[in-house]
């Protein structure tokens, strides 16, 4: 285990000129998805970013939206957040967002829920 506190999924970022390319919509309806949580970012070298993983076929991560409900009930940040979800996570043996992409929400969500 290292002890750099970078997320060590690996995954692209995107700025919001490449979130309004990649889902195909207006960059208004973009900041609505952001301010609804649909996705969540952080500025990542001066730049506001989103994890590519986030998106899946063109369309937000169904699943992210209510476990990022359940990390700031937490107490997490934005920036927290996407750093846990793509941190390995000991109890789930491997990053969150793994287990969100295998449809496995309700165990990140409970795992998210012991943290508060």
């Amino acid at each position: 285990m290292t002890s750099d506190a970078a997320p060590s999924f690996e995954t692209d970022w995107l700025t919001l000129p490449d979130l309004v390319e990649v889902l195909g919509e207006p960059l208004g309806r973009v900041r609505r998805l952001l301010d609804d949580y649909y996705l969540v970012g952080s500025k990542r070298d001066g730049v506001f970013k989103v994890p590519s993983v986030f998106v899946v076929d063109g369309h937000p991560l169904s699943s992210l939206r209510g476990t990022v409900f359940v990390l700031h009930d937490a107490g997490f940040s934005d920036d927290e957040a996407i750093d846990w979800l793509l941190s390995p996570e000991e109890s789930l043996g491997h990053a969150p967002i793994e287990s969100l992409l295998a449809g496995r929400k309700s165990e990140v969500r409970r795992v998210a829920r012991t943290l508060a």
